[in-house]
């Protein structure tokens, strides 16, 4: 009767396990648990004994057991399959790892990677646990060196702004122009507080194959002129000076730019052919105050911004954590898991690294739980519940048998 009870807590215990599996088939992250049972101490009834050759054979130990009992829960670890969201901060693990989850002094480790930032910043779980990382510095570095850390972006992260160094030029002056005739064109120069100030530059034809390049600041005063020379036979560019000029802004400080008219011989070279006059400055390299819009994270965990300036910076760097033995980790809920001694020491490191997995952005990790396996095993567990209960059943009118030799 008692193997029987045993037995019945037994495939008790497999329901309860098989039904967290199904209740949590949908849930991010979650890793489905399978039973394992064992048979109990035996009750040694008559022990072993050797044979003395041909006068007597050896006997075998007689034992009955006593039950069954569960001898260990152990989690699943096989990637779960994917859900593709959209969201930005939405990050699945493509591998073997586990996310950081920062409570205060302690530490989680997870494979939800369902995130957001809060109001300060902090990228955080939806409960709260902030995500760890490493942060970039002041240069835009990220030392993953040091020791992993909040993972924090500002909401007014700005990028500072750089003056304009260079001018890009292309396209044709028309070499059928008079001497004296003059082709303009405008564009839009950095100084070092962002600040933009239209500057024109006038090329003037000073002799056959021979121009000045000259810039002219937004109060009309020339900031100089360069002379620049064109092969007569092929129209191509043969200066070897690059233009430079000095602005001083109003209340600024003064910066340098150069004319960028490129190799001669190249196709984006300024040129002089006869045809339209089509040459135009295309591009400066200067840049004015950047205003984070933006920020995508990248396969190799590295979440980078987009400023409102069009150039894209490093903010963070998301950890990955790894484990000698992951079915070592205790359960903490909300699909989140405690460092144990039997799982080793967590490793942190980066995502495709030392055998971590991968990052992909806009998804989602799901369950691991195979509903198929799950309603064979609850099948099992049934017939094995069904099947104890009868050796109850069984012992019961074995039991009443016995008391009625009495009567």
């Amino acid at each position: 009767m008692f193997a029987g009870v045993s037995g019945l807590r037994a495939h008790q215990t497999m329901t309860d396990v098989v039904a967290n599996n199904i209740a949590n088939v949908n849930t991010v992250g979650f890793k489905a648990s399978r039973v394992q049972f064992a048979d109990t101490l035996s009750q040694l009834v008559r022990g072993a004994s050797g044979g003395t050759g041909e006068a007597t054979a050896g006997i075998n130990p007689q034992q009955v057991g006593l039950g069954v009992k569960v001898a260990s829960t152990n989690k699943s670890f096989t990637q779960g399959g994917s859900q593709l969201t959209g969201r930005a901060t939405d990050v699945a693990i493509t591998g073997d790892g586990f996310f950081g989850v920062g409570f205060g002094s302690e530490t989680l480790y997870t494979r939800a990677g369902s995130f957001s930032f809060d109001d300060a910043g902090f990228l955080s779980d939806p409960t709260g646990g902030v995500v760890v990382g490493w942060n970039a510095g002041p240069d835009g570095t990220i030392n993953i060196n040091e020791p992993a850390g909040a993972i924090q972006v500002p909401v007014n992260a700005t990028i500072p702004p750089s003056a304009t160094t260079e001018i890009m030029m292309s396209g044709n002056l028309d070499a059928s122009t008079a001497i004296g005739g003059v082709q303009r064109t405008a564009i839009d120069v950095i100084d070092g507080l962002g600040a933009a100030h239209r500057m024109t530059l006038e090329f003037e034809k000073v002799a056959a194959n021979q121009w000045t390049a000259s810039a002219v600041d937004p109060a009309g005063n020339v900031l100089g002129s360069n002379t620049i020379d064109f092969d007569p036979a092929t129209g191509v560019l043969v200066t070897s000076t690059t233009p430079s000029y000095t602005f001083t802004p109003v209340g600024g400080t003064a910066f340098t730019f150069s004319l960028d008219l490129g190799q001669p011989g190249d196709v984006d070279a300024l040129t002089q052919f006869a045809g339209a006059a089509d040459a135009q400055a295309v591009d400066q390299n200067g840049l004015g105050i950047g205003n984070l819009r933006s920020f995508a994270i990248a396969d190799d965990g590295t979440l980078s911004g987009v400023f409102s300036n069009g150039e894209t910076a490093t903010l963070a760097q998301l950890s990955i954590f790894a484990f000698s033995n992951p079915a070592g980790l205790l359960g903490a809920g909300e699909s989140r898991f405690r460092a144990t001694n039997a799982s080793g020491q967590a490793l942190v490191g980066v995502p495709n690294s030392s055998g971590r997995g991968g990052i992909s952005a806009g998804t989602l990790e799901m369950s691991n739980v195979d509903l198929s396996e799950e309603f064979t095993n609850l099948i099992i567990a049934q017939r094995g519940f069904q099947a104890n209960s009868r050796i109850i059943t069984v012992s019961d009118e074995m039991i009443t048998e016995l008391v009625n030799l009495k009567r």
